[in-house]
């Protein structure tokens, strides 16, 4: 864990990066670093090999030209800066590439349903300072259990209606 300066304020802690199907909403990677280490630098470790397309957030842009993630056989679908995006213009080609963002944005919502699950339901706002090992254990432990209620919100519903 490490600290750093926003403004005139200072913050310590951690942040954990994660990698979500994108059909099943479920997590399937968790990475954790330090506070202060960019997104970027942590896209190959949240990758498993087997997906055809990615999409990320615009912390992870310049992510298809790292070296750790060239000559990989995915489509790259990153988003827009929030400054390039609030300057497009309001001509046909804006609305387009605005719609084109507006579709990204639906697909990497599903990263935010895990940490609904932590925030919200489980009440997991903050980490305590016990160092990133022992962090990372018990945001993996916690991250399962988020898995298994979103599990159980998908397939639950299925099970329901089907006659016993």
């Amino acid at each position: 864990m490490h600290q750093s300066k926003k403004g005139k304020n200072w913050f310590f802690g951690m942040k954990a990066h994660i990698g979500v199907d994108a059909r099943s909403g479920l997590t399937h990677t968790l990475v954790t670093t330090a506070g202060n280490v960019s997104d970027v630098t942590q896209t190959h470790n949240l990758l498993h090999g087997a997906e055809t397309m990615v999409f990320g957030d615009a912390g992870y842009q310049g992510a298809e030209k790292r070296p750790e993630n060239t000559g990989k056989a995915v489509t790259w679908h990153i988003a827009m800066k929030r400054g390039l995006r609030k300057a497009m213009k309001k001509n046909p080609l804006g609305r387009a590439k605005e719609k084109l963002e507006k579709a990204k944005a639906s697909v990497r919502s599903k990263v935010e349903h895990p940490f609904h699950v932590l925030k919200n339901l489980v009440r997991q706002h903050k980490a305590r300072y016990r160092g990133l090992a022992k962090n990372t254990a018990q945001l993996h432990s916690l991250f399962a259990f988020a898995n298994l209620v979103l599990a159980g919100r998908t397939f639950g519903s299925a099970r329901a209606r089907t006659p016993s």
